[in-house]
């Protein structure tokens, strides 16, 4: 921290300001604090501010620049640095700097394909587009509209509750463009629009990106608005020594950073008060050092308090005490929205956007209301961003306008897979709307490996506000699955299996759907290790089912919180089997081992729920059921037991502690508790411990006496580009076995 505060220099400080004042007609010195831009480390700004509140003064005039302008913005708002604070250290960083938007906000037809694959290629212009690499973040504009909601009707910024001005960059020319009118949302997203990382942002008809690039502690500003006094505030690093110049990239760094520097030795001449802060351990990038950032700005602050209560003490006694109220927030809960205008679609319709959003005009709304609007039309996947802004009509009552750029209807999507049972596998996916019919999602997903997987499926969605949808799927796959007696390995299966589904649905607010319909299925097995029972064959079957789907999960990925939960009831008929079974080579006949294919009722239960204990620690809870009544069609519609990654097998059961198929049983229900304890923003550390019953229908066809299993896990993950990464330990006591897991990415 460097500071200009002998007691002489504040003396004579006074003395100029005592001389100020007097050719004002006020009298008493108008004071400002200027903010540099610095990414994460800007943050270290709202212990300055706090320390001023709390020494009494009274600012005048806010400048700055990209996170600067985000913190000095909310002040000029009327924040105060504490409640800045609260804001600073709720806030997901992760999830806000982001393109993905919380998984409560898709459709359910959307949840579970959603954030699936590590690579989307738009098709644009006749061709896949590659990924541009940055940022819209819609979720980042939601939070500033909130954020800015109750100064909607403020556009000069020099009327806010402290007069304003931010800075960026015109990137058609360069030029540093001071922004003090029109929509303050836009022009603070505009001053942090780091370019490479974050879109560039439209404003008055000119496209701008981070000030930063050519004035990032905008000092000369807030002298230019009036103020006498400036208390400057600066987080970004000087220039690098020689000595730690030792790599090509770090010459182009150091190269990148000559104008600001000397612009910013410019603007520190400027200061009445200069405060630098050292924060050499943290990048622009830190936000996951978010709070340890604050921390360190509120310790700057603690130092800086006594200048600034003898600063507040003496111009109290040189101009009497300050009776000006501090500035406050406006108290501007709701608005009633009368008219509205939506601009940018081509592909869709006002009429379909603005019931996907189920607006209503005439309405009062505030800007969680909004927010939680805008989000359902998102959710549909249609949009990659929408905006608004407010403009007044009266006291009373606005006109809303939308700023809206939707998708490209067509996306091929990439991923990878790796699992320690389906082994390594490349899924691919091509998705694309309305290309058959309106409002509907076609889409065709390849999973080439060791497994062999296609599926194709067709959503169509009808009513009003599209709230009902017909699904129509085929898929086909050829698994290798492996048998177990007494947990031990003893043979391999090659299942060839193929289905045809459709079934209609209701679903409500983006959380549930019930619905029924029906699937033709067909089972293949053969022996590729053989087994001292063998089966060989086909059969075909119909399941008429209903269901129940409700997520709230925060996302699909490592979810801090919500609940996830699948129910079906179904009945299966017409089944046609063309089996042999085999005891050692020798055939025998279905009476023989018990096998017969009437038709009987399966239901299934997966539900996992997660909590949020702490900010790193979360409590995982997790029941699975499948229970077959009066069934003797042996293993084919039983239910496979074991593994950690679900999807890998046609009705399988997880479980922490055995291998996939280690069990097969027509009747088991499994309890699972875990903790999962985040060590780093993309580090995790999950233990669980679950316990199933299996067996326990006695009027199916039993293979082994009714019992117990229980299992451990202990999983380090790792969240990357990829995917996830896991490395799990498993054990069961039944089995007395210590196994490793391995999984890389989604399953198909």
């Amino acid at each position: 921290m460097k500071l200009r505060s002998t007691s002489l220099f504040i003396l004579l400080l006074l003395f100029g300001l005592l001389a100020a004042g007097q050719g004002r007609k006020t009298g008493r010195p108008q004071l400002g604090v200027t903010l540099s831009g610095g990414g994460a480390k800007g943050l270290a700004h709202i212990g300055i501010l706090k320390a001023i509140d709390s020494a009494g003064l009274h600012i005048d005039y806010v400048t700055g620049t990209s996170m600067g302008s985000i913190i000095g913005a909310l002040y000029a708002c009327g924040y105060s640095g504490d409640s800045i604070e609260q804001v600073a250290r709720k806030i997901n960083w992760d999830a806000l700097l982001s393109n993905a938007a919380s998984l409560r906000t898709m459709g359910m037809d959307e949840k579970d394909e959603y954030d699936k694959f590590a690579v989307e290629l738009p098709w644009v212009n006749h061709a896949f587009r590659l990924p541009s690499g940055m940022l819209e973040s819609q979720e980042l504009w939601l939070k500033f509209s909130e954020f800015f909601f109750p100064v909607f009707r403020i556009k000069d910024f020099s009327k806010l509750p402290r007069g304003f001005k931010c800075v960026a960059a015109d990137i058609s020319n360069g030029e540093a463009v001071v922004m003090e009118d029109g929509e303050i949302v836009s022009a603070v997203r505009a001053s942090m629009a780091i370019p490479t990382v974050f879109t560039a942002v439209e404003y008055q008809g000119r496209k701008m990106v981070d000030g930063g690039i050519v004035r990032n502690f905008p000092v000369r500003d807030a002298k230019k608005m009036g103020a006498d006094f400036v208390i400057g505030s600066n987080v970004s690093g000087s220039l690098l020594s020689k000595e730690k110049i030792t790599n090509a990239f770090q010459v182009l760094l150091q190269i990148a950073f000559f104008r600001e520097d000397e612009d910013t030795r410019k603007e520190k001449q400027l200061c009445d008060i200069y405060i630098g802060h050292s924060l050499d351990d943290y990048s622009t990038g830190s936000f996951g050092s978010s709070k340890e950032i604050i921390d360190e700005g509120i310790e700057v602050g603690r130092k800086m308090y006594p200048v600034f209560k003898r600063l507040a003490d003496s111009l109290n006694r040189i101009y009497g005490p300050d009776k000006r109220h501090a500035p406050c927030v406006p108290k501007v809960h709701s608005v009633k929205i009368t008219e509205s205008e939506v601009n940018g679609l081509s592909r869709t319709g006002k009429t379909f956007f603005m019931r996907r959003m189920q607006f209503i005009h005439g309405e009062w709304y505030d800007a969680a209301s909004l927010a939680k609007h805008i989000r359902a039309a998102f959710g549909t996947r249609y949009y990659q961003k929408i905006v608004y802004r407010l403009e007044p009509l009266t006291d009373t009552t606005a006109r809303i306008i939308f700023d809206i750029e939707e998708h490209p209807f067509t996306f091929a999507k990439l991923g990878i897979h790796y699992n320690s049972f389906s082994g390594i596998s490349v899924l691919s996916n091509l998705t694309s709307r309305n290309f058959f019919t309106p409002y509907s999602r076609s889409m065709v997903t390849l999973n080439v490996g060791e497994n062999m997987r296609i599926r194709g499926e067709h959503v169509q969605y009808f009513g009003k506000f599209k709230n009902f949808s017909a699904n129509a799927m085929i898929q086909a796959e050829q698994v290798n699955i492996n048998t177990f007696n007494n947990y031990k390995q003893e043979g391999i299966y090659r299942q060839k299996y193929f289905k045809s589904e459709l079934n209609i649905r209701r679903t409500w607010n983006n959380k549930a759907s019930l619905g029924l319909g029906t699937r033709f299925e067909v089972l293949g097995y053969s022996p590729d290790l053989a087994s001292s029972l063998e089966a060989r064959g086909s059969s075909s079957f119909t399941n008429s089912y209903l269901f129940f789907n409700y997520n709230t999960l925060s996302n699909n990925i490592y979810p801090r919180k919500g609940l996830k939960l699948h129910a079906e009831a179904g009945y299966i008929y017409n089944s046609n089997p063309r089996f042999h079974f085999y005891n050692r080579g020798t055939a025998l006949d279905m009476d023989s081992i018990g096998a017969s294919f009437d038709n009987f009722l399966r239901t299934s239960l997966s539900a996992s729920n997660y909590t949020p204990i702490s900010r790193k620690i979360t409590l995982m809870q997790q029941v699975q059921a499948g229970i077959n009544f009066n069934d003797h069609q042996g293993f084919l519609n039983g239910y496979y037991i074991g593994g950690l990654s679900g999807n890998e097998l046609r009705n399988q059961i997880t479980f922490a502690g055995v291998e996939e198929g280690s069990l097969y049983t027509s009747s088991a229900a499994a309890l699972q508790i875990g903790v999962r304890y985040q060590m780093y923003s993309s580090i995790f550390l999950t233990g669980r411990a679950n316990l199933l019953y299996h067996d326990f229908i006695n009027t199916n066809s039993k293979y082994q006496l009714s019992g117990y299993l229980t299992g451990y896990a202990l999983t380090f993950g790792y969240n990357f580009l990829m995917g996830p990464l896991e490395i799990s330990a498993m054990y069961c006591d039944q089995s007395r076995k210590l196994r490793p897991y391995i999984n890389l990415g989604i399953a198909f």
